[in-house]
């Protein structure tokens, strides 16, 4: 579950997909399958969840993590390096950037 605040101190990753709407569902699929088989059963994983747009052009993956390492070890794991190279077929571009949360606006 997600908790959102400016005062937490966990990692929160924001991966940004460019893809063609033809590729939209399976690269939603095999992100899918990842982040069940793969990414979830990491240590230092909180959360994770994926967006697309109306356009079907970008996926976008939040994910919250204990620590940055936790994120980083998981990139560097074989498993992880073999799916992103899957992932790079579905798509013309991704990038994982981490982000600190500035601020937080509830209703």
């Amino acid at each position: 579950m997600f908790d959102i605040t400016a005062d937490k101190t966990v990692q929160t990753v924001i991966t940004t997909f460019e893809t063609n709407p033809g590729l939209c569902d399976d690269l939603l699929d095999e992100l899918r399958a990842t982040v069940a088989e793969h990414i979830s059963q990491q240590p230092g994983f909180i959360a994770g969840a994926l967006h697309v747009n109306d356009a079907r052009t970008r996926v976008a993956n939040y994910s919250q993590w204990a620590r940055r390492e936790d994120f980083q070890a998981m990139l560097r794991s074989a498993e992880m390096r073999r799916r992103n190279r899957r992932l790079a077929e579905l798509c013309r571009s991704f990038e994982p950037v981490m982000y600190e949360v500035a601020e937080v606006f509830r209703a």
